[in-house]
């Protein structure tokens, strides 16, 4: 018989053995309640690889008295779902735990739709995709949604420590030392995969031979060994990707060079040229605007220097550029006024435009009164000459409204004032 590995076998069977999740699973959380009220709805548990959703649905299952499948939607076919519905028909319920949510087809949503409404069957789906982009809205609109947040150094030690000193589940009764240092790198270079970490605990244990008095002693050699520095995981089309990118543009708009060097680093890292390319130039344009439009033009050159040089080297433009930005003036003044001019048209405040300003390049235009009266500005002093552009509805509207954050811009506004 092939023993499970220790990450499976270390899986909680209550809520109470669960680490980590305490805004969920804390004294007076909403899941707990739940649980603990025996009053269980359809759920969606939402978060990272690693982290421990199948193990705390299993928990969660495990701490009422209704029975409980699991199933994975990629794996298991609608065959495997209509035994788990006979199954609850004579159980009088079931809780279906189903891995991989976000991968239900069609078939085998709408076979399961009728019985989630029933409270037939209780789902408790897990995923690490985003539930509001990927789980067909029918089945999403019958669960809550709980966002597991990934364990911390401690927690993961915890877990460490946990399978080590455990005789029935874990290591319990092999006579292993640990040195610190070797703990602490198993917690922290897993990245906040428990599961991982715990792999490579056992890795070590089964990889090293007992001394003399039947201890086998890790050290931090073997630990590096076991588990190598976890690769940084990052889905180029992940929910996680865009939040990384959303972070990085807001740290440039709030000015916090360390903050968005931190969220570069992670794009580089993910060996996204494009997204870190295309987000740099809009922030150029959409948070430093005119307070500092040189910025724009030297963010395309880092961008295209950036894009021949291939990384490694591409990350070095890449950080003159947000430097640049994060500590250039910041203004939105020219997209917001345009914005709202936009948002006039689309509410249909067009207007006619004014007769002066018609195309009377035409026989006949001056017979409908077009291009009459029109002043030419090159004829008058200063190139200026004041006369009605807008369309009679907005004779007096004001679209722009500049911001003072930079010199070019403040001198745009002294222009601007001194027209008006």
């Amino acid at each position: 018989m092939i023993k499970q590995p220790l990450a499976y076998r270390m899986r909680p069977t209550h809520i109470n053995d669960v680490i980590g999740q305490k805004h969920l699973l804390g004294d007076g959380k909403l899941l707990r309640r739940m649980v603990e009220t025996k009053q269980l709805s359809s759920m969606i548990l939402y978060g990272p690889p690693g982290i421990g959703k199948t193990s705390i649905a299993s928990a969660i299952a495990g701490s009422t008295d209704i029975h409980y499948k699991m199933l994975n939607a990629v794996v298991n076919n609608k065959k495997d779902m209509e035994i788990a519905v006979e199954e609850a028909k004579m159980s009088g319920q079931l809780i279906l735990i189903l891995d991989e949510v976000h991968r239900l087809d069609k078939g085998k949503q709408d076979f399961l739709l009728p019985h989630l409404e029933k409270g037939l069957l209780i789902l408790i789906g897990a995923t690490t995709a985003n539930p509001f982009h990927s789980i067909n809205p029918a089945i999403r609109s019958r669960c809550q949604i709980f966002e597991l947040e990934p364990l911390t150094v401690d927690e993961i030690k915890t877990a460490l420590e946990r399978a080590l000193y455990d005789k029935k589940r874990g290591l319990g009764n092999e006579k292993v030392e640990i040195a610190e240092e070797a703990l602490h790198h198993f917690a922290i270079a897993c990245g906040g995969d428990v599961r991982s970490a715990l792999n490579g605990l056992e890795l070590a244990v089964k990889s090293t031979r007992a001394n003399e008095a039947g201890v086998k002693q890790i050290d931090l050699a073997t630990a590096e060994e076991c588990i190598q520095k976890k690769s940084f995981q990052h889905d180029k089309d992940g929910d996680a990707h865009y939040d990384v990118l959303s972070a990085f543009q807001k740290s440039i708009r709030g000015s916090d060079t360390n903050a968005a060097l931190h969220y570069l680093a992670r794009l580089i890292e993910a060996g996204d040229l494009i997204s870190i390319g295309r987000r740099l130039l809009v922030t150029a344009y959409e948070d430093i605007g005119l307070a500092n439009p040189q910025a724009g033009q030297r963010t395309l050159a880092a961008i295209e220097a950036a894009e021949r040089l291939g990384f490694p080297e591409a990350r070095i433009p890449l950080a003159n550029a947000v430097i640049e930005l994060c500590l250039s003036p910041k203004s939105n003044s020219a997209y917001v006024a345009l914005d709202a001019a936009l948002e006039d048209i689309r509410k249909g405040k067009v207007g006619d435009v004014p007769k002066h300003l018609k195309d009377a390049h035409y026989r006949g235009a001056a017979e409908l009164g077009r291009g009459i009266d029109y002043k030419y500005p090159h004829n008058y002093e200063h190139g200026w000459v004041k006369q009605q552009y807008l369309p009679d509805i907005h004779r007096n509207k004001r679209y722009y409204e500049p911001k003072r954050t930079g010199k070019f811009e403040q001198a745009l506004a002294d222009v601007y004032d001194k027209l008006r």
